[in-house]
């Protein structure tokens, strides 16, 4: 392996790499250019023409990489910590001390280390603050499906608001009633449909159709007398822009979590319309409120790969580094949740179901190794190369679920309610246990912890399924 600093003009500009497989040898002109030919093919890198030329050149790459001491991304960043906020939030919240026990190792005796009996849940939340998403993304690369599935299976990250996410062997839940008009009696219809299968104790979350104030405020209010009516232990969210929803808390009105799309750099959290600034204004407006009852983690994030590609701010970083690059954004904000959704955007970043599959894997490992409470929302898009018998997962926070796997306001296809209900089942995750209790109470499981059939004619569904949003 080679290592070399190139000079312009006497000045010393950047750090090239090179290495000799076989009989060719292979120079990358920066540490951006290694870690995008390292990636496994993505078709948004392709677009991008960062992508390696031949899968023997991704070999390359990824020598280079495993050989790479973890220092290396601290001293040569991917996106210049003048140019980027979120390239000097990285340098700046970086803990020295986290870092020491793995300070020494290469990304190859990291990955190593990761899949080691050494590396414990205890070990990994302590570590989490030292690590930065160039040194976990470049990990995930030279790790198989099944190693990232290992290794954040060992991650333990927990937080609260009414319910309690991510404690070990469970499976909470997003219950997203989307509506194409957010009628009221349609997205009551959905999420009294949802509970009745045991689903929302991460949160009762909708995509509203309009960004509009008082459309979103309607919104908040009917999720909020859904909940006092019922006494649910779980919190709702309207997935408006972070500022709508500084306007409703200023409005007085019931808002649980603030939720703000981010992503990997300063200039694609421009085109999302936000800054740090803002995001911890809307982070601290949501805590002025006191609604939590178990906790006080009061955002919900989302991410997903090909974000800042597809809005050309990737400063030339694969689509899977930069999209880490979002987990230390929402790192910072502590937030209850957060979710990649790694087929929403399309083939044109994420061609078929081996992509997908592949990317919802990177980024859950890389989120909970960084310390973010990561779910997954297991979806594509209609002109994907995918269908439902592609999909899996593997050991998330929660998982996104829509009444019949069909998004009628997005036009995407994710996990229905029935799947949630068979992933309990199969796995034996039960719900945050505050839910649980609620569920219990309420005559909907059984002896065993299971969604009892009879429950559906039981006295408390009767009495759900009157309720009329108008009322």
């Amino acid at each position: 392996m080679g290592i070399e600093d190139r000079l312009i003009d006497g000045q010393e500009q950047m750090t090239t790499y090179s290495i000799v497989l076989g009989r060719e040898r292979h120079v990358f002109q920066d540490l951006k250019s290694v870690l995008a030919c390292a990636s496994p093919l993505k078709s948004g890198d392709v677009l991008a023409g960062i992508a390696a030329s031949s899968n023997e050149r991704r070999v390359a790459a990824r020598y280079l990489l495993a050989d790479m001491p973890l220092k290396t991304f601290l001293e040569d960043l991917v996106i210049p910590y003048e140019v980027d906020e979120v390239s000097r939030l990285i340098v700046d919240r970086h803990d020295w001390m986290a870092f020491a026990p793995v300070s020494h190792m290469t990304v190859g005796e990291f990955r190593d280390w990761l899949l080691s009996y050494d590396a414990t849940s205890e070990k990994l939340l302590a570590i989490a603050p030292g690590l930065t998403p160039e040194m976990v993304a470049a990990v995930s690369k030279i790790m198989r499906n099944h190693d990232l599935i290992t290794v954040a299976g060992k991650c333990k990250v927990v937080t609260a608001f009414r319910s309690t996410i991510g404690l070990p062997g469970r499976l909470s839940s997003r219950l997203q009633p989307n509506h194409p008009t957010d009628d009221p009696e349609g997205v009551a219809g959905s999420t009294l449909d949802g509970l009745l299968y045991g689903i929302g104790d991460a949160v009762i979350g909708i995509n509203p159709a309009t960004d509009n104030l008082e459309a979103c405020t309607r919104l908040m209010v009917l999720f909020d007398r859904l909940r006092e009516r019922f006494d649910i232990p779980t919190q709702s969210c309207v997935l408006t822009h972070v500022t709508t929803s500084i306007k409703a808390i200023e409005a007085g009105a019931p808002l649980d979590l603030v939720f703000q799309s981010i992503a990997g750099s300063e200039a694609a959290n421009e085109g999302f319309g936000v800054d740090l600034a803002i995001l911890r204004e809307g982070q601290q407006a949501a805590l002025s409120m006191k609604r939590g009852t178990v906790g006080n983690n009061v955002m919900y994030l989302e991410t997903g790969q090909g974000s800042a590609l597809s809005a050309d701010a990737h400063h030339g970083v694969d689509e899977q580094t930069v999209e880490a690059r979002a987990y230390a954004v929402a790192r910072e904000l502590n937030p209850l949740l957060v979710n990649t959704v790694v087929g929403f955007i399309g083939p044109e970043y994420l061609f078929d179901a081996k992509q997908i599959i592949r990317a919802g894997l990177e980024d859950h490992f890389c989120g909970k190794l960084l310390g973010v409470p990561m779910g997954v929302d297991v979806c594509y898009t209609n002109h994907a190369e995918a269908d439902q018998d592609d999909l899996t997962v593997a050991g998330v926070s929660f998982l996104i679920a829509v009444p019949g796997a069909d998004d009628v306001m997005l036009n995407y296809q994710s996990l229905s309610y029935h799947d949630i209900v068979g992933l309990r089942h199969q796995f034996n995750r039960p719900p945050a246990p505050e839910f649980e209790a609620w569920l219990h109470r309420m005559g909907m499981l059984d002896h065993t912890g299971r969604l009892a059939p009879a429950s559906a004619s039981g006295a408390f569904s009767r009495n759900l399924l009157s309720y009329r949003a108008s009322a």
